[in-house]
């Protein structure tokens, strides 16, 4: 019996490690050195850590639909192993930012002209939601689902998004359900309503030609 409840401590234990060890390494992992040079670079100088990516903001007028402008380790190499990241999100009078997540970072945005509808839905499915006001700062948890909307009839917004991660990735709920492929008779039985339903929101959301 003893021995019994040894076993059953020891594997507890080994099983509370292991949940442990992977909290520890769910976000961008620890580099070991100050940056990361990408393979086809052999010399780095100021301009490597400089993102001018976001000048064609700068006397550009508003976009004529919802536009995201990013700085990830993508657009901008330096920022390999710093686990940053950077938005700006342009949002026209009465555009959305449809609902989205973010698997590998919250995500703070700042709202620095106009004002915007936020919410997030948690994992027991509540809803929380808020008007934000120029100057506004909101958290959207990491991985949760949520969105951003400009209610405004006659002004546009802006708003600048920062993230925990060189690549927080962006999983669009729309675009994932609806343009991948996933059958039509199961997408109707999962919403409860028909395929022609179901086709009719695919071909909403079809790229225009």
């Amino acid at each position: 019996m003893a021995s019994s409840t040894s076993t059953q401590k020891l594997l507890f234990l080994l099983l509370s490690y292991l949940a442990v060890f992977q909290t520890a390494f769910a976000g961008d992992p620890d580099i070991t050195s100050d940056f990361i040079v990408p393979s086809n670079v052999t010399q780095i100088d100021g301009s490597f850590f400089t993102f001018t990516g976001m000048r064609a903001l700068v006397g550009a007028p508003p976009p004529a639909a919802f536009k995201v402008l990013k700085a990830t380790m993508a657009e901008f190499p330096a920022l390999n192993g710093q686990s940053v990241s950077y938005a700006v999100l342009q949002f026209p009078s009465g555009s959305t930012n449809r609902p989205h997540t973010h698997p590998r970072s919250a995500e703070l945005l700042l709202v620095v002209d106009g004002g915007l509808q936020v919410g997030f839905v948690d994992t027991t499915n509540k809803l929380y939601t808020q008007t934000l006001q120029t100057g506004d700062m909101f958290l959207f948890p990491k991985g949760l689902v949520h969105f951003q909307y400009n209610p405004d009839a006659n002004k546009p917004a802006l708003a600048f998004s920062a993230f925990g991660s060189a690549n927080a990735g962006t999983v669009s709920l729309p675009n994932t359900l609806f343009t991948t492929g996933i059958d039509d008779t199961v997408l109707a039985k999962s919403f409860k309503t028909d395929v022609a339903t179901i086709q009719a929101l695919k071909a909403g959301l079809a790229p225009k030609p």
